[in-house]
C-alpha cells in the first residue's frame, strides 16, 4: 500500500537545485518510502529526528541518500495515511535540519 505524498511549497525549489541524476535517485527513494513511511522501530524507512542541537524536530523523520549526501526529511500523518515531505537537502552543517525547523515553524506544525 502506497502513502499519500504531499509536500511543502518550498520543497519544489529544493528539488530543482538537485543535479539532476541525484533528482532521479530522489524521486526513486520518495516513491520507495512512501510504500511504508512509518519509523524504523515501526518497520519503516524512517529514522526519527528529535532533537538536532539547537532544533527541536521531534514528530519527524529522516531517509538518507547516503551515496549523495541527501536527506529527506519528512511528517508522517496517520489519519488520512500522508506522508508530507518537509525539506530535501544536503547534510551539510546541518542546513538540512535548520531548513526543516524553520519550515515547521513556518507552517505550525
Amino acid at each position: 500500500m502506497t502513502w499519500r505524498i504531499e509536500a511543502l511549497p518550498e520543497v519544489s525549489d529544493d528539488f530543482a537545485h538537485l543535479d539532476g541524476s541525484v533528482r532521479t535517485r530522489v524521486a526513486k527513494a520518495i516513491l520507495k518510502i512512501a510504500q511504508n513511511p512509518l519509523p524504523d522501530y515501526e518497520g519503516g524507512y524512517g529514522k526519527p529526528l528529535g532533537n538536532k542541537r539547537t532544533f527541536d524536530l521531534v514528530g519527524l523523520l529522516k531517509c538518507k541518500l547516503r551515496k549523495d549526501g541527501i536527506r529527506i526529511v519528512y511528517q508522517v500523518i496517520r489519519e488520512g495515511e500522508t506522508m508530507r515531505i518537509v525539506v530535501i537537502a544536503a547534510r551539510a552543517d546541518d542546513e538540512v535540519y535548520r531548513l526543516a525547523a524553520q519550515r515547521r515553524e513556518k507552517y505550525g506544525y
